[in-house]
């Protein structure tokens, strides 16, 4: 099963890792440029955001691959400029600990914090094969039996600029809400690839986990859901080919609600997990 793409683009040579690249300024210390591309609403994506953050943080510490990476969202980030400060917390044999947070400059050109990260490396190829589980991959219906962004009835209000980055083929029970009829259950399945092509590797599945529609809307609740904090676990690098993500919301309360997330690759392996909390417009 392949992806629907006219261009075939490669890890370290797409619009993902161009748009995620940090550069060097001194020790500790990276720039980015957050690209409007991947914006949905009036948002920059969370997992978007997750993965420039993860890649200052493989370049500052000795191990490379994100284990467990736990963020929290401050203030919302913006298109444009961003500066990066590391800190390397610990550093073992098996894994490295370490800390970064993510600013962008307000109006009269002071630092404002926008996330903070704490997060644990290593060595994703270095751990054994041996694999005890009761998790089930998701059901979903053949890619031509899904649907995605472009063959929804009515646009959505403001940005939408991620989805023609992003190739999602959604599974139609969970669709309701496009239609005017959530289901009132708190799911999302889909298929999902970058729409260039690009194989996922542990940096993209920090944006995986983020880039369905979210739960709520199934809820019956539209607008933006801003994550208050969000926890991945990569399980193991994923193997070439589209990925399928199930999303679970079992509580909604006092205008928060979590979102469980399980990324499964082509080989029917969990390769990804994550919670997050989100705040819904009933909060606000």
């Amino acid at each position: 099963m392949t992806q629907e793409t006219s261009a075939q683009a490669t890890i370290g040579d797409s619009e993902f890792d161009r748009d995620t690249a940090v550069t060097l300024r001194e020790p500790g210390v990276y720039d980015a440029e957050l690209s409007a591309g991947w914006t949905i609403i009036s948002a920059v994506n969370g997992g978007y955001l997750l993965a420039v953050i993860g890649r200052a943080l493989g370049q500052a510490l000795p191990h490379a691959d994100p284990f467990t990476i736990s963020a929290h969202y401050l203030t919302a980030s913006h298109p444009g400029p961003a500066v990066i400060r590391t800190e390397t917390v610990r550093t073992g044999r098996t894994l490295s600990t370490g800390q970064a947070s993510l600013f962008q400059y307000d109006e009269e050109g002071r630092e404002v914090e926008r996330i903070r990260v704490l997060a644990s490396y290593g060595d994703l190829d270095a751990l054994p094969d041996d694999v005890r589980t009761t998790a089930a991959r998701p059901s979903i219906p053949p890619v031509d039996q899904c649907f995605g962004p472009q063959d929804a009835p009515t646009p959505i209000k403001g940005s939408t600029a991620i989805t023609d980055r992003l190739w999602l083929k959604l599974d139609p029970a969970t669709l309701g809400w496009a239609l005017g009829a959530p289901s009132g259950k708190g799911e999302m399945r889909s298929w999902f690839g970058l729409a260039d092509g690009r194989d996922a590797d542990p940096l993209s599945l920090l944006l995986a986990v983020d880039a369905l529609p979210p739960t709520a809307f199934e809820l019956g609740i539209q607008g933006w859901v801003p994550t208050v904090e969000l926890t991945v676990h990569v399980r193991c690098r994923p193997a070439p080919g589209p990925l399928r993500i199930a999303i679970t919301t079992r509580n909604l309360a006092g205008g928060f609600l979590e979102e469980d997330a399980e990324v499964w690759d082509s080989e029917d392996r969990l390769v990804a997990q994550s919670r997050q909390l989100a705040r819904t417009p009933l909060g606000r």
